[in-house]
């Protein structure tokens, strides 16, 4: 029986921290031998809000080199660049001309960042929930990895698909596959550093709100020392308390450690005792991804090679999928 496969990506919008790392990178290095993965730098939802292109091409290979450094292994994934297989951008928009335009208004993300952009708030941010619905159906995806925030996106790709399925398919002979949402609850919605009641964002204006991947000892030292914490002696793992809950499920994390035991060890803490600990297993666990990173980048042309043999295994499978969609609608193929 043939593997499943999975289908992922991450936005090259500067330097990964450990919510994506921990909310989703480190799970698909987990099971990416149970499947066959498909993961992509996308790079064209990463201009969907005001970017800077001079440093596109250098987030998308500190992305993909990032993805190696954290462990994702080419015996078992594939790892691309979403604008260099052309049939993301074709299919988005011939699902655009079969998908309804009030399935995009009520996207809560959209509306959340178009107050934020004002007059500025281009279509793309409108119309990426199709780009994306798009990124996910070339590759006949059976599951795609996603946090609580990006499940009503999954659904709205499901919808697109069971939608053209209906029109312009037959039930014996659907177009799409549809994709089932695959979420781990351990760690995947890492809160901010600075509010523990919102996630961990590369768009926050507040680089202390956030560790990223790359930061060095004394950075990730500074970032702990200075977080939001609350003034109630002992530690634990209460909702009501969300920086506390959010800083100890960390430390749970980086230092491989049940909810359970820790809860045990830090009861009786201060905050003075316990960020120390938190600082130095978060440098742990970042260490061996940083000295992996640092030997991926010295090696460019290696870099090249798994992104060129990355676009061609991608282009194989969504190229194929563009070619049933076409025929569905009628063009000449």
């Amino acid at each position: 029986m043939s593997k499943k496969r999975i289908l992922s990506g991450v936005q090259p919008t500067g330097n990964l921290h450990i919510g994506n790392y921990l909310g989703a990178i480190r799970n698909w290095v987990e099971m990416q031998p149970q499947y066959d993965n498909f993961f992509c730098v996308v790079d064209l939802h990463a201009i969907t809000v005001p970017h800077n292109p001079e440093v596109l091409a250098k987030d998308t290979y500190t992305i993909a080199s990032l993805y190696l450094a954290c462990g994702i292994d080419l015996q078992y994934s594939t790892i691309f660049v979403q604008s260099h297989v052309s049939s993301h951008s074709e299919l988005a928009w011939l699902l655009n001309c079969t998908t309804p335009l009030n399935w995009l208004e009520r996207m809560i993300q959209f509306k959340e960042k178009a107050i934020k952009q004002g007059e500025n708030v281009s279509v793309g941010l409108l119309d990426y929930p199709i780009l994306m619905a798009a990124d996910i159906l070339l590759y006949d995806a059976d599951q795609v990895p996603v946090g609580e925030d990006q499940k009503q996106h999954l659904e709205l790709t499901r919808d697109i698909a069971i939608r053209f399925n209906d029109k312009f398919a037959s039930e014996e002979n659907p177009v799409f596959k549809i994709p089932e949402p695959l979420i781990k609850k351990e760690g995947a919605r890492v809160m901010s550093l600075s509010d523990g009641t919102k996630k961990m964002s590369k768009s926050d204006p507040s680089e202390l709100s956030r560790i990223s991947l790359l930061d060095s000892p004394e950075m990730i030292k500074k970032k702990i020392k200075k977080c939001k914490t609350d003034p109630v002696m002992g530690l634990s793992f209460d909702p009501q308390r969300p920086e506390c809950n959010n800083l100890l499920t960390l430390y749970s994390i980086f230092s491989n450690q049940t909810k359970e035991k820790v809860a045990l060890e830090c009861a009786d803490m201060g905050w003075g005792k316990f960020k120390p600990l938190l600082t130095e297993a978060t440098i742990e666990g970042l260490t061996p991804i940083q000295e992996k990173y640092e030997e991926i980048m010295r090696e460019k042309g290696y870099l090249d090679t798994v992104l060129k043999e990355g676009k061609e295994k991608a282009e194989m499978v969504a190229n194929a999928t563009l070619k049933r969609v076409k025929s569905a609608l009628g063009f000449l193929v």
